[in-house]
């Protein structure tokens, strides 16, 4: 159900950018300028300051907070580049998307990535199942790895 609904938007997706593409005049002026970007810098900046409080907290929410900013960094560094085209502010916004906005995305990506691979990884390595043929040799009376007893034993440690 879920492929369907995407498929779905992608074809009206498509034909809404055609519709776009076709009917959208070249210039527009608009008298909501700086409302539609002090808005978008104000989310940018709160996603900047969740993903910060995830971070310290050590939250798992920080995967999702990491690429949430991301996001919001790359569009902000597109909408600066393609919006100042023709204009004198286009080489500051071209440097700034290069050299600030695209390069913390990617760190963002990255890190979001690395998170989420020793998310999964640990897991893995706690949920397998074990059967009495695999035995860990290393485990120990009850059938524990002594590494996954620390990690309980610290757990414990921090809740009493």
């Amino acid at each position: 159900m879920v492929l369907v609904v995407i498929v779905a938007a992608c074809i009206i997706l498509a034909a809404w950018i055609g519709v776009l593409a076709v009917t959208l005049p070249k210039f527009y002026r608009t008298g909501t300028w700086r409302g539609a970007w002090v808005g978008f810098d104000v989310a940018l900046f709160v996603a900047f300051a969740v993903t910060a409080w995830a971070a310290w907290r050590r939250r798992q929410l920080l995967i999702i907070c990491l690429i949430v900013l991301a996001t919001l960094l790359l569009c902000d560094a597109w909408f600066d580049v393609v919006l100042d085209v023709d204009t004198p502010g286009f080489l500051a916004s071209l440097l700034s998307a290069l050299l600030v906005e695209v390069p913390l995305a990617v760190l963002a990506i990255a890190m979001a990535r690395r998170l989420l691979r020793l998310t999964i990884g640990r897991m893995m390595r706690y949920e397998r199942p074990r059967s009495s043929a695999q035995a860990d040799p290393a485990a120990g009376p009850d059938g524990q790895h002594p590494a996954r007893q620390a990690d309980q034993g610290q757990n414990e440690a921090r809740k009493g």
